[in-house]
């Protein structure tokens, strides 16, 4: 089954991430780590870790969709991405140009971006940006 989300950067990392990661932001994209579904035991899914919730992980987005919508108390997918650089908002409209690597969950939604290149960022930055700069990150006028 073929699906609009990316293969994973290193099939024999996935598992091997840690559980707590940064949550959304950052805007641009360079690699999918893994693909996750949390379950939660307060909505049904098996009670593993003390009540805790926890998360399986997946090498494909298919499979971990079609876990998703079968197991009991399994939320939506999520991507853990990783940000080689990044543009940080910290204050509405505010952005900044983060030269560090962070990794990240985000929906798989924002997937639907395009991967950041090496004009991304710049491009973004630049004094004859469009009026809506996030235009560039959405992949409009490319």
């Amino acid at each position: 089954m073929a699906t609009p989300y990316p293969d994973v950067l290193d099939p024999e990392r996935v598992g091997t991430y840690p559980a707590k990661s940064k949550s959304g932001g950052g805007y641009v994209w360079d690699a999918v780590l893994e693909y996750r579904v949390w379950c939660c035991p307060a909505r049904g899914a098996p009670d593993e870790f003390d009540g805790d919730d926890y998360y399986y992980a997946f090498d494909s987005y298919a499979e971990a969709q079609e876990f998703s919508s079968s197991a009991q108390g399994a939320d939506e997918v999520l991507a853990l991405i990783l940000q080689c650089e990044y543009i940080d908002e910290p204050e509405p409209g505010q952005y900044l140009h983060v030269k560090e690597e962070r990794i990240t969950e985000w929906p798989v939604l924002f997937l639907s971006r395009p991967r950041r290149t090496h004009r991304t960022i710049p491009d973004f930055f630049a004094p004859d940006a469009p009026a809506n700069r996030l235009d560039i990150l959405r992949g409009i006028g490319e």
